[in-house]
Parts: C-alpha cells; structure tokens; sequence
C-alpha cells in the first residue's frame, strides 16, 4: 500500500464536543487516502479519551494524536508541521466539517498540477448550516492566484489553504511571545506568497462553523491579550504588503498594537518609520475604540 500524500491536520482545545462532527466527515469521504493528525493544545476536557476510542475503530485512515502544553492556534500549528511527513497538509479545525469528497478532490487536482511548482492549492469554505460560500468565489477563468493577490482584487471571505509540506516548513516557526497565545496564521501564507502561487480548484472542500469563544469571534479581546503578536503581524504586512492602500492601515493597527504592548521601541522597530509617525493619532484612536469594544 502506498504512502498517503495528504494530512489533515486539526488543531483542538477543548472541542471534545464537536470532533465528533468532524471525525464523522472523515469518516465519510470516498478516499481514506490521508492520515488525520490532532494537534491537542492541552484540553481539560475528554479529548484524549475520544480520540483513543477513534484510533481502536476500523475506519479506513491513520489517526495520530499529539498532545502539547497550552499556547494558542498557532503554536499547534507549529507542532502540526513539525510532525506532518506526507507532501501535502491541510487543517480542519475541530469544529469544522471536511466536505463530503474534499480528499478526491484535493488529490485529482494536486496530480493535475503538482508538476507547475506551486505552493499547493486553494480552494472554497462554505457555511455548515446553510451551504452558502464564505465570502466570495473564484472569479471566472482564474486558474492560480497568491493569497494575498485574491484578497487585493476583491476576494473576501476565509478560505481552504492546502500546502506542500517542504514549502510551509521552509518558512519560520510561528513565534511565541510571553504571556500571549495569539499570532496570525497568515504569516507563513504571506511569506510563501512571495514566492509561490497556489492552484485554483473552484470547489467546496470545507464547511465551517463559527464557535462564540472562536478567536474570530473575540478579535477585540485578542488584540488587548496579545498586543505583541499583533505587532509582530502588522510589521509583517508593512513589509510584504498586500496593497498600497493596506500599507498606511497596517501602520494605524502597528502603533495601537505597540501601545497596548507598552512598546517604547516601536518607531526604531518599524519598517516604514516615517509612515508610523503619520500614523500615531490615528493608532491612538484605534486603541480607545478597541478597549471600548473589549469591555462591551
């Protein structure tokens, strides 16, 4: 039997509730042709016993299960790659459902263009309880694009990112700041886009849900929580940006960042000083009206 090319990857903190929801579209997809790996960010709930069960059942795929100290999404994600040896992942979170045949899918398209040297492929989420897409589709014709280049010509709405292993690695390991368990996964996206494109597969390969305690959900807490991750985002998009217009926001969100963060540095560190300057007042707004939205 070959190796399997894919992993599905979920990262999951206290999901005992709905993984269940997930392993079942795992359960249910036409080619068992990945390996599923849980990334456990140091639950207190009955995770490690339910995935036991799962990995004792006949159901057609490998399960590993990993567990770590808690640290946030994104230092799951780091664990997930340093763990994923098959050349392509993708991550379901552990309250989202893989579409019924995603796997086919993904492996028919990557076969179609794995010899293009893109970045892997990108493809639709759509709503668990309606079916609606999130955002908006691919427009007509376009048969690859950089994350980064569909958002800045209108795309909208999150999206399914499948990544070649060796390239999602070639980039740095999500840092970890002291005290703090928030920083963009879109880091590593904007970095590969710099260098790489992803195929376009116009095609449902997620359906989401969106929990009240998700991080999208609580995005004013987070930027209080974790003020230098946010900083750290926000330098990184100035340097790499995703349009002009972009460039002066990422300024505004830097300063307020660094503020709450208690960053005297903040101008030396920048990358674009003079824009940071200009963007002082405005940064200090930011910050009033995100303590204000916190609190309500």
């Amino acid at each position: 039997m070959n190796e399997p090319i894919l992993t599905v990857f979920t990262p999951a903190y206290n999901r005992a509730h709905t993984l269940p929801r997930t392993y079942e579209s795992l359960k249910r997809q036409d080619c068992r042709d990945f390996v599923w790996l849980i990334v456990d960010d140091g639950s207190t709930d009955d995770t490690a016993s339910l995935v036991a069960g799962w990995q004792t059942e006949e159901n057609g795929f490998e399960i590993r299960y990993l567990r770590k100290e808690n640290g946030g999404m994104h230092t799951a994600h780091n664990t997930a790659y340093a763990n994923i040896g098959t050349e392509l992942n993708v991550c379901i979170d552990s309250d989202d459902c893989l579409a019924d045949g995603a796997v086919s899918k993904i492996l028919k398209k990557w076969d179609e263009v794995k010899t293009s040297g893109c970045a892997g492929i990108i493809g639709l989420d759509a709503d668990m309880t309606d079916g609606k897409i999130i955002g908006k589709g691919f427009p007509d014709g376009l048969t690859e694009t950089t994350l980064c280049g569909y958002y800045a010509n209108g795309g909208q709405g999150d999206k399914k990112l499948v990544y070649r292993t060796d390239v999602i690695n070639s980039c740095p390991d999500y840092p970890v700041f002291p005290g703090e368990k928030y920083v963009a996964l879109a880091y590593k996206y904007r970095l590969i886009d710099q260098k790489y494109k992803l195929a376009v597969l116009d095609d449902v390969l997620c359906n989401v849900e969106y929990q009240p305690d998700g991080s999208s959900r609580n995005m004013y807490g987070q930027y209080l929580k974790n003020p230098q991750g946010f900083a750290f985002w926000r330098k990184v998009c100035m340097q790499y940006p995703e349009s002009k217009k972009r460039v002066f926001i990422d300024c505004v969100h830097y300063v307020s960042s660094s503020i709450l963060a208690k960053n005297r540095r903040f101008i030396r560190e920048s990358p674009k000083k003079v824009l940071t300057v200009l963007a002082i007042p405005f940064g200090l707004l930011l910050t009033l009206f995100i303590k204000r939205k916190a609190r309500s």
